[in-house]
């Protein structure tokens, strides 16, 4: 799963050099449902019912449907490194989220430094002493606000989608299936369907975008929030800085800044400390 999204960082980078950012957040979740529900069907699996349907809508919104348009449209005018750094603070945002939403926790000490450590964290990969320097303060808001969803869909997923005991498979296939359907008329309507014709490289991109991380990595997440909770399942957001500055660097030829992975450091270890003491 970290390898996965790890690696979503340059697809989405890919991708939007012939969709415009609705659209690479529609395919990515039309293509992972098509093929979660492909291997829906070929094992035999167990769809969901009723109002499960309506669940798994609410946390597609939140894990899919708003995180993939605005981590899209953040990546148009900054790095894809930077992306992942400001997204490895969703630990971060779940506890936040578990201590005001749903208040299935106390607040503790470390929890409490770990939130304030985590923030110092942000600013210092911002380089907040030169106000947001080359970047977009627009594509900050994105970013944040992709993670704060993230921090919300999490808890969600456990405490309504998990007790469903369907297979990853079904709650993948269900997930990002009605979150194609809610960006749909986004896509449609806002803009242009395509932005110019696509590369090989491209197409593949996009096709890894929806098929590996819209796709098989919610498999996997699923899984992983039914084994250990969905703080535990986020910490994957820890790896993702690693690998997309690594792609970032040798692949999209994109600058690092001394600051940002000082940043990410902090931001790491703020966000190891928030979930450290956390339910799960």
């Amino acid at each position: 799963m970290a390898l996965i999204w790890g690696s979503s960082f340059l697809f989405t980078e890919l991708s939007l050099r012939f969709l415009p950012f609705y659209g690479v957040a529609f395919w990515r979740t039309f293509l992972g449902g098509a093929a979660m529900f492909a291997l829906v069907f070929l094992l035999k699996l167990q769809l969901p019912k009723g109002t499960q349907w309506f669940h798994l809508w609410v946390a597609g919104v939140f894990m899919s449907a708003i995180p993939f348009a605005l981590f899209s449209f953040a990546q148009q005018s900054t790095t894809s490194s930077l992306a992942a750094i400001i997204g490895a603070t969703t630990p971060i945002f779940t506890l936040l989220a578990i201590l005001t939403i749903y208040r299935t926790e106390k607040v503790t000490i470390i929890a409490t430094i770990g939130l304030a450590v985590g923030l110092i964290g942000v600013a210092i990969t911002l380089g907040i002493w030169e106000g947001f320097g080359q970047n977009d303060p627009l594509a900050i808001g994105a970013l944040v606000l992709a993670t704060i969803s993230y921090g919300i869909g999490g808890p969600y997923i456990r405490k309504y989608v998990t007790p469903m005991n369907l297979s990853g498979t079904s709650s993948a296939a269900a997930q990002v299936s009605t979150s194609a359907l809610t960006l749909l008329p986004f896509y449609l309507f806002t803009g242009p369907l395509f932005t110019s014709s696509p590369s090989m490289e491209s197409l593949l991109a996009i096709l890894a975008l929806g098929v590996l991380g819209s796709g098989f990595a919610y498999i996997l997440f699923h899984d992983v929030v039914k084994a250990a909770g969905s703080t535990v399942a986020l910490t994957v957001t820890f790896t993702n800085p690693v690998l997309a500055t690594i792609w970032g660097i040798l692949l999209l030829g994109e600058e690092l800044h001394w600051y940002e992975p000082i940043g990410g450091a902090v931001v790491i270890l703020g966000a190891w400390l928030a979930q450290n003491k956390s339910s799960k």
